[in-house]
């Protein structure tokens, strides 16, 4: 974006003084409105905003109906192509005419910058993490957490089934009341498991106790499940394990362990 900006500086700076220059050398043959035109042209482009449509709804690494049986594809369609575009379109207006920033870099501070950003800049992150740590059925079983990221697990669960346990448990109606997100995070002592609100995420400063970096994240508002499932979330939970990429996840753990920071996302 920067390099837009002066790029766009340098042919702005351009046009201005090839204008002047043409004003000077005007003929009969060019008329005032001609110039006026010009001119209004070149406002044109100095008005135009720094940051507009600045996030987009990243491609999906795989078909929309590859997560079948246990994510249908009607589903993954309207989830993909309407929520998540939805939550683009808003960051995109609540951000627009600002200085573009990296979505990753603005879940800090999403709750002091307001709704707009908290929730549809919450929404377009979680989404895009959501989608890339998932996989076709025949591939996800191939895949299991790294010899590190196993370790890390049994240490602060106990074991994998333990986690999963006390995921699918934090995921029930109960725990995450109404809509919100499930995190497996990587905090200042070790993995961590925690539920969120609406689009909030452990990267955002006053979410929890401290900012963390999620390394597996579930969605389990209604219209993630709810075509298929229905009121059956708990049923919902079990199957997705069966999606989960587990080398996708073991590279999260990798990247936030080593970065302290957390996962960037496409889009």
């Amino acid at each position: 974006m920067v390099k837009l900006s002066l790029a766009l500086s340098v042919v702005m700076a351009g046009s201005a003084s090839a204008f002047s220059m043409n004003m000077k050398a005007q003929t009969g043959s060019n008329s005032r409105r001609e110039i006026l035109e010009k001119g209004a042209a070149i406002a044109a482009v100095v008005a135009a905003p720094a940051a507009a449509n600045a996030y987009a709804v990243p491609d999906l690494l795989y078909d929309f109906e590859a997560l079948e049986p246990y994510i249908d594809a009607p589903t993954m369609k309207i989830h993909h192509d309407k929520h998540h575009a939805t939550y683009v379109a808003n960051i995109n207006k609540a951000t627009e005419g600002k200085d573009e920033v990296d979505i990753l870099d603005l879940q800090l501070n999403a709750l002091e910058a307001g709704p707009g950003v908290r929730n549809s800049g919450g929404g377009h992150y979680n989404h895009a993490f959501f989608w890339d740590e998932m996989a076709p059925p025949d591939e996800a079983k191939k895949t299991k957490p790294s010899a590190e990221l196993e370790a890390a697990i049994d240490k602060a669960f106990g074991s994998f089934d333990e986690m999963k346990a006390a995921f699918e448990a934090q995921a029930a109606p109960g725990a995450v009341f109404g809509s919100g997100w499930v995190w497996i995070c990587v905090s200042s002592d070790g993995l961590k498991l925690l539920g969120t609100p609406n689009q909030d995420n452990p990267l955002m400063k006053g979410v929890a106790d401290e900012v963390m970096f999620p390394i597996l994240g579930l969605d389990v508002w209604e219209h993630a499940y709810y075509l298929k499932y229905q009121n059956r979330r708990p049923e919902y939970v079990s199957n997705w394990w069966n999606v989960v990429n587990w080398k996708k996840v073991s590279e999260n753990f990798d990247y936030c362990t080593e970065k302290k920071a957390g996962v960037p996302v496409r889009g």
